[in-house]
């Protein structure tokens, strides 16, 4: 049976966002957000990363560089009706989305980053995980499984009652996997290893919401991005929320900043660059 597309799409002007899930997550995560910073008359399309929504098996059969390439597909379907362009994603998501930004600097015009990920160090994570990195060639490695937990990345306790009741369906598609594999982060940190030198290359501006009790990645993560990106770096750093910044309790504050800093991009690109049309033809929900 294959896997359902999950991935969509909301009307609005010539200035687009394309948001990219986390891993074994799921666009239904970005829900909330994409709908919020659509409130503010931009396009937004949530696509969905190569291997995702289905088994764990089609999951572990894709590589980092194949969920790029979700990426970067994602981006030419939004370039047909949008003529400025910010790309941004919840966790590993903004890292692709950084990924994106460093290799297509004329394509991309500004990035938006939830909770960026480069290593798992939150106040959840296991100390000793560090060790996986060196031994997931081992045979016991290699079937080792990191269970999702509490808090789940959620500190608002209604809607991580939501979270929990929609991992207990199964249906990795609404709420993604339950754990995860020790094959899938080893992709993940080699994606983190490319990102890293090509940082200093990332000239377009920059928006970095974290929280500073984030339960899976420490505010370190934005701290080093802060001081290595090579261009303008604004940061928020969220005091009431845990890892899934677009559905905790700030996430509305969020979605303002993040319209504030896609207005600021519109602002001073040069007029000539910009579309006299202001709709588009992607469809709306």
């Amino acid at each position: 049976m294959a896997t359902k597309d999950r991935s969509f799409s909301i009307a609005g002007s010539r200035t687009g966002f394309l948001l990219v899930h986390g891993l074994g997550g799921t666009p239904l995560e970005l829900r909330m957000a994409a709908k919020g910073i659509a409130s503010g008359g931009f396009t937004v399309h949530c696509c969905q990363l190569a291997g995702h929504c289905g088994t764990e098996e089609e999951l572990l059969a894709t590589t980092w560089q194949q969920w790029y390439a979700s990426v970067e597909s994602a981006l030419a379907k939004l370039e047909a009706v949008c003529d400025t362009i910010i790309v941004g994603g919840l966790s590993i998501g903004a890292i692709l989305a950084l990924r994106l930004a460093a290799l297509q600097p004329e394509r991309v015009h500004g990035v938006a980053c939830f909770a960026p990920t480069l290593w798992y160090d939150g106040w959840t994570i296991p100390k000793n995980q560090f060790l996986l990195r060196w031994l997931w060639f081992l045979p016991p490695a290699k079937r080792y499984r990191f269970p999702e937990r509490e808090p789940y990345g959620v500190k608002d306790e209604r809607m991580r009652a939501f979270v929990v009741k929609s991992m207990s369906s199964s249906d990795t598609g609404v709420a993604g996997h339950p754990s995860t594999h020790a094959l899938s982060l080893y992709q993940f940190w080699k994606l983190a290893d490319d990102i890293k030198p090509k940082l200093k290359t990332i000239k377009r501006p920059v928006f970095i919401a974290h929280p500073r009790e984030d339960d899976l990645a420490s505010l370190k993560n934005a701290f080093y991005l802060q001081e290595h990106l090579g261009g303008l770096v604004e940061m928020l750093v969220l005091d009431d929320s845990y890892h899934i910044v677009t559905i905790d309790r700030q996430w509305k504050t969020v979605v303002d900043r993040t319209i504030k800093f896609a207005q600021g991009i519109e602002q001073h690109r040069p007029r000539g660059e910009l579309a006299e049309n202001k709709t588009n033809a992607i469809a709306a929900e």
